[in-house]
């Protein structure tokens, strides 16, 4: 099943992730720049554009873990799971897309989802 955007009627938040088994292309760099403008300011593409990346900064180890808990029931509900690195105070979030490797629209639609918890 495709996960390329097919409308941009509705927000990504809006939007239920697919699945995902492989055989598309990543998302084209012109497509995952248009749809960074739709996410926090804070959400940047890796250098190579295969990985939408973010760190988010707490005041201290509860918070980082309250977030990271809720971040978690958002990747389950979704199924599709960023890679985290996680601090005391920090938690480093890159969403690709393993399968195709390199960005599809679920990338997004997570990273969406995300930005409303912060």
């Amino acid at each position: 099943m495709s996960t390329t955007p097919t409308s941009t009627s509705s927000s990504l938040t809006e939007k239920k992730c697919l699945p995902c088994e492989g055989g598309i292309p990543p998302m084209p760099p012109e497509e995952a720049e248009r749809l960074l403008a739709q996410l926090s300011s804070e959400w940047r593409l890796s250098p190579d554009g295969r990985e939408l990346q973010r760190e988010f900064v707490f005041k201290d180890f509860y918070r980082t873990m309250s977030f990271v808990n809720a971040l978690a029931h958002v990747a389950n509900r979704e199924d599709h799971h960023p890679d985290l690195a996680i601090g005391y105070n920090y938690c480093r979030v890159r969403y690709t897309t393993h399968a195709v490797n390199g960005l599809t629209e679920n990338d997004f639609i997570c990273a969406a989802k995300i930005d409303r918890l912060d």
